[in-house]
């Protein structure tokens, strides 16, 4: 488990799984070779594997403690889920409640959950298998959902926009048997951009990835960091920010979302939270001319 402070804030993470996951190739839309050649070998070892030519990645989610407010940010993929989109996160029995609770924490302690987005890996553990029933795993917490991606991934929307062939595919059953009890439970409350969750801790909506992703505040006594959840799967975006994954739904916004998350840690000094992260599972942002580069030590 890993830990640190922004302020009087106090962050914890939660693991769930860690893996390779995929090539370079594989992930990142419009990849190139060469250019990945230009950076690779500054990548650590924990987060790309040459001898395999693999991406090492993560599950987890994340825990803040503000006061007496207990928050968890992204709830991985959870377990006895039927995935046939994305197999790697099906049938999944991890000790995730587990390393909650070495934490300290049982579920009901959880005052508030935050998904950052509403793609298989990121609503999971909102919900636990009952008998035969999925029901909150997290009874007594408001779980903040992005009110944008609510109507986008709802199965019985037939709004004008709706998912695209890939994130459909991926998300089968997601919505149904993660985010719908929710719904049923009366725990959700849709939230947009700027939303507050306390003071010192906001939502800003920065769409790309999916429509409605929210990307997590925290600023407390001259300290910031920034959750992103999927604007960076890996660290080889902040060297090359306009490569996106395969998974966003829109190429254009994600990309501006990435270069916006990265200009604003850059020049705030803000510690940068991935949801995917290896390694201290964070990472610091500085400019290199007219590019990015990545600072991973604590």
């Amino acid at each position: 488990m890993l830990s640190f402070s922004t302020g009087n804030f106090k962050v914890y993470n939660i693991e769930e799984w860690q893996g390779e996951f995929a090539s370079p190739e594989q992930l990142f839309a419009g990849f190139d070779a060469s250019e990945f050649a230009r950076f690779s070998k500054q990548i650590p070892h924990s987060f790309y594997r040459p001898e395999s030519d693999r991406i090492y990645a993560f599950l987890q989610s994340w825990v803040i403690r503000a006061g007496d407010l207990t928050i968890l940010y992204d709830t991985g993929a959870g377990n006895h889920k039927q995935r046939p989109g994305i197999p790697v996160f099906g049938g999944l029995d991890t000790p995730f409640l587990a390393n909650l609770a070495a934490d300290g924490l049982q579920p009901e302690d959880i005052d508030v959950v935050i998904c950052s987005h509403l793609h298989i890996d990121h609503v999971g553990w909102n919900t636990r298998l009952q008998g035969q029933q999925w029901v909150p795993t997290f009874p007594n917490a408001r779980y903040l959902l992005p009110s944008i991606d609510r109507a986008y991934w709802d199965p019985s929307n037939h709004g004008e926009k709706r998912p695209s062939t890939v994130g459909a595919e991926v998300n089968t059953n997601v919505f149904e048997d993660s985010v719908q009890p929710i719904l049923d439970a009366g725990l959700a409350e849709l939230v947009d951009d700027g939303h507050t969750v306390a003071p010192g801790i906001t939502l800003t909506l920065n769409p790309g990835h999916t429509p409605g992703h929210l990307v997590l505040h925290l600023d407390n006594n001259g300290e910031q960091a920034m959750f992103v959840g999927d604007i960076l799967h890996h660290p080889a975006q902040i060297f090359q920010p306009d490569w996106n994954s395969v998974y966003c739904e829109d190429a254009t916004a994600a990309r501006e979302s990435r270069r916006r998350i990265l200009a604003l840690a850059a020049d705030t000094g803000a510690r940068l939270v991935p949801a995917h992260f290896g390694g201290a599972h964070f990472v610091w942002v500085e400019r290199d001319g007219q590019r990015f580069k990545p600072c991973f030590g604590i």
